[in-house]
């Protein structure tokens, strides 16, 4: 009998919390459209949160009304508190994770959020968790910063590639030479989509479909090629060689008229602004006249679809219009060797 009103207090307040709780949900569900990931980070939590304010309210009546001893209530007490912070920490850190990837994915963010800068999110989170979960035990915090400090600069010798990898990607994500995203080529010898920017590597996936992992500090280290910066667009050049003697002006017009055609056929990829233009460049060759048509396509890997494009019709038009394309051919004479002159 002396635990009834611990118990019913229990009860009540775990019935009041679970109805606001309901409540709270119905309305985050109609105020955040789209953040379901949202919702189903703190739906589980928030039962255990109910149910730990019951426990709350059914052990402070039983406090006042001397039903357990002070002792043993202090106790369990301090173990809720423990219980809500932890779970308080884990929710907030899964919650701000979901919500900083989500955004990046939806463009809701100027820039693509790393593994990096996700794995900071958390680092922030269960740091201050850590701090209140300490100061709510008693534990005194600058002895334990002291602690860390020393033991930190062995930490520190011991891990200086992995320090090095680390405090390169921190570089890369405040200097932005690549994003997530961004078409790259790395040290003449990874080239494709970067990935992601890890705490210790960057992965790019070429062309073929398969993922390069390549350390940060060696990233950090290389000549990068971005053909995303400072914009994606790209002037794609076609070389063209016609005989010496075909009419400049009329190749000009066929690479150019070819050119605006594909643009009104809506070839994938090829831009209509700025206009292609055709010239006589690198001018003339060896055996051949050579002119270069340079169209403009929205990125990198546009340019191989829109060459084949523009190429095939350009083949077909010059051979329409008679106009021959040379082939270098290599002559080899042959002398006796006696002498007489023949060949």
């Amino acid at each position: 009998m002396r635990l009834a009103w611990p118990a019913i207090a229990f009860g009540v307040a775990t019935l009041v919390a679970l109805l606001l709780r309901a409540l709270l949900l119905s309305l985050l569900r109609r105020w955040t459209d789209g953040w379901s990931s949202l919702l189903q980070a703190i739906r589980l939590p928030s039962i255990l949160w109910s149910i730990v304010l019951g426990l709350w309210a059914g052990n402070e009546v039983a406090r006042q009304t001397e039903s357990l001893p002070q002792r043993l209530s202090g106790q369990f007490g301090t173990l809720l508190e423990v219980a809500v912070i932890i779970s308080v920490t884990f929710t907030v850190s899964n919650t701000l994770t979901t919500l900083v990837r989500s955004a990046s994915e939806r463009r809701a963010l100027a820039l693509a959020i790393t593994g990096l800068g996700q794995a900071v999110v958390r680092g922030v989170v269960f740091i201050i968790g850590l701090l209140v979960l300490l100061g709510a035990l008693g534990i005194q915090i600058t002895p334990i910063l002291t602690a860390l400090g020393v033991g930190g600069l062995a930490v520190a010798l011991a891990l200086q590639d992995t320090l090095s990898n680390l405090f390169a990607g921190v570089h890369l994500l405040a200097d932005k030479p690549i994003r997530v995203g961004d078409y790259v080529k790395v040290a003449d010898t990874v080239e494709g989509h970067v990935v992601d920017i890890g705490w210790r590597s960057t992965r790019v996936r070429m062309l073929q479909n398969v993922v390069v992992t390549i350390p940060n500090k060696r990233v950090a280290e290389s000549i990068i090629m971005n053909y995303d910066l400072p914009e994606s667009r790209l002037a794609l050049p076609i070389r063209v060689a016609v005989d010496y003697g075909t009419d400049p002006d009329l190749v000009q017009r066929i690479l150019q008229e070819e050119a605006a055609q594909a643009i009104a056929d809506q070839v994938p990829g090829l831009l209509a602004e700025p206009q292609p233009i055709a010239r006589l460049i690198p001018g003339f060759g060896e055996f051949s006249l050579d002119f270069t048509l340079i169209c403009h396509v929205k990125s990198f890997t546009d340019q191989f679809p829109v060459q084949h494009e523009v190429r095939r019709r350009i083949l077909r038009r010059l051979a329409a219009e008679g106009v021959r394309i040379p082939v270098q051919i290599r002559v080899v004479e042959l002398r006796s060797a006696g002498g007489d002159g023949r060949a």
